[in-house]
C-alpha cells in the first residue's frame, strides 16, 4: 500500500506528459550526441593530412591557396529570387479559392502584387540586379 501511495504523485494520464518525456530526452540526448561526435572525430581524424592535401598528385602545378572569396552580390541576387520565390507561392492559394475570397481577396491581392512591383522596381533602381564581375 505504500508503493501505491508514493506513485499517486507522478501524473502520466495528463495530455502532454508525453511531449514533457520527449522534450526532457531531447534535452540530455542533443548535447550528448554534440559531444560523443566531438569526442569520436577529434579522437579518429588524422591531424597530420595538410602536407598530402597541398601535394602534388600525378602531375600539375603546386596548390596555392587561394582565398575563397564569393561576391556579395550573389547573396544578394539568391535572397531576392527566394523573397520573391515565396511571395509568388502565396498566389496559390488565391488562385484556388479565389471564388470564395470574391472582391474583397481580388482587392488584397491587387495590393499584394503592387506591392510586390513596388519592392521589385526598388530593387532594380538600387542595382541589387546587376551583375558586377570581381577582378
Amino acid at each position: 500500500m505504500t508503493q501505491e501511495v508514493m506513485m499517486t504523485h507522478i501524473v502520466t494520464d495528463h495530455p502532454y506528459f508525453g511531449v514533457f518525456v520527449l522534450f526532457a530526452m531531447t534535452v540530455v540526448a542533443f548535447p550528448a550526441t554534440l559531444f560523443l561526435a566531438r569526442f569520436v572525430s577529434r579522437k579518429l581524424a588524422r591531424l597530420d593530412t595538410e602536407k598530402l592535401k597541398l601535394s602534388i598528385y600525378e602531375c600539375g602545378p603546386e596548390v596555392t591557396k587561394q582565398p575563397n572569396t564569393i561576391s556579395v552580390q550573389f547573396y544578394l541576387i539568391a535572397l531576392l529570387f527566394i523573397l520573391f520565390d515565396v511571395e509568388i507561392i502565396f498566389m496559390f492559394p488565391w488562385a484556388i479559392d479565389f471564388k470564395l475570397l470574391g472582391w474583397f481577396g481580388f482587392v488584397e491581392m491587387i495590393l499584394f502584387i503592387f506591392l510586390l512591383a513596388v519592392g521589385f522596381i526598388y530593387a532594380w533602381r538600387k542595382g541589387a540586379l546587376e551583375w558586377h564581375s570581381i577582378k
